[in-house]
């Protein structure tokens, strides 16, 4: 199993930062890779077990079902059930946690999958790079005003 975790801090206090991304089907609103989303069947964007599909920047559709979701806790976690991306058995987690040194948030996204041997390191690489950290570069550009 491959694994990828990425952390940052974010200047802004962790709920004005939960608000920001607490919708299940709200990635491209605040991430610059996803483009549209939408959950199937109707149901609401916090229901455990709803599944959003949703387009990334380069054309390709993906669905991931919500496992969990913590107002109390701001936390999403959420698996990949559909990818182009040669990946099984994912499960992620988005958290944030309160920075008591300021007004400031502590986010971390990881995620554990099943990927090829030869394709996992790859995969995990790009994961982290454009998903996770590029979703908290925008977070941070956001709450700097550069957005």
């Amino acid at each position: 199993m491959a694994s990828v975790t990425v952390s940052s801090v974010i200047d802004a206090p962790v709920e004005k930062v939960w608000a920001r991304i607490r919708d299940f089907n709200g990635l491209p609103s605040w991430h610059p890779r996803m483009v549209e989303s939408h959950i199937e069947d109707g149901k609401a964007a916090e229901a455990i077990g709803c599944v959003r599909n949703f387009k990334v920047a380069s054309g390709a559709t993906i669905r991931e079902k919500l496992l969990d979701f913590s107002d109390a806790d701001f936390r999403v976690s959420y698996s990949i059930i559909e990818t182009p991306q040669p990946i099984s058995n994912h499960t992620a987690t988005l958290q944030l946690r309160r920075v008591t040194d300021g007004e400031r948030t502590y986010a971390e996204w990881s995620a554990d999958f099943d990927a090829p041997a030869d394709q996992a390191d790859a995969v995990a690489s790009g994961m982290g790079a454009n998903v996770f950290q590029g979703g908290f570069n925008a977070l941070k550009d956001h709450f700097s005003g550069k957005a």
